[in-house]
């Protein structure tokens, strides 16, 4: 296998077959200690964070091909930390999506004039570049469209997705008893026809979840979600 990149929280290795492997790290984003799914940088490592990423995205990955919603997923394996995925050419140099629940992180830092703490929100969809250095800003669909990053038909297909699955998980969460705040997510072309699919993953990594008005720490939220 060779190594094509070395991201925050996981490596991505070539496979022979035209695959990828992703192995999950320890690594979670954060700033001095303090874990933050909004960060764009590695802020801590936690012991058993890659496989219990790896746990909650092959649970969410595998719900979502149930209900033939497309992902770049293949399979698994636990014990390695490691998913193997189809290949995918992502929009610009990476765009990330936020479906927002509750007034919180960022969302709160820049509306707080307007919004309240904890504030229901309707599925509120937006979509910020990735770009370290200046801090992952927010785009427009305007901005994605002339920038040539994304077309518009594509934008209303990403915010569709996006909608959809994140209620998925909302409604699996809460079975638990468990509300999603937040949660991001990412896309990218895949397979032949260039279907929008998701990527990456969907753990307690990129998500913020509460019960009775406490946030859940990633590895417990994993623990509360998959064990009977």
């Amino acid at each position: 296998m060779k190594l094509v990149y070395k991201g925050k929280t996981k490596d991505v290795y070539d496979l022979e077959d035209g695959n990828y492997l992703l192995k999950f790290k320890d690594d979670v984003t954060g700033k001095d200690g303090v874990f933050d799914p909004g960060a764009n940088t590695v802020g801590l490592t936690v012991e058993g964070m890659g496989k219990s990423s790896l746990k909650m995205t092959k649970f969410f990955f595998e719900k979502l091909k149930e209900k033939g919603i497309p992902t770049h997923y293949v399979d698994a394996d636990i014990e390695n930390s490691t998913m193997t995925v189809r290949p995918a050419k992502i929009f610009g140099n990476g765009i990330e999506v936020i479906c927002r629940y509750r007034a919180v992180g960022s969302f709160l830092r820049r509306y707080g004039m307007y919004a309240e703490e904890g504030q229901k929100l309707d599925s509120f969809v937006e979509i910020t570049l990735k770009d370290d250095e200046r801090e992952d800003p927010p785009i427009t669909e305007d901005a994605l469209h002339m920038l040539g990053i994304l077309s518009r038909d594509e934008y209303k297909i990403l915010k569709e997705r996006t909608v959809e699955i994140s209620n998925i998980v909302k409604e699996e969460l809460a079975k638990k008893g468990i509300e999603l705040y937040d949660i991001k997510l990412e896309f990218g072309r895949v397979g032949d026809n260039d279907e929008i699919a998701l990527i990456d993953e969907i753990s307690g990594g990129n998500m913020r979840a509460y019960k009775d008005g406490q946030y859940i720490e990633p590895l417990k939220l994993e623990k509360l979600m998959l064990e009977d």
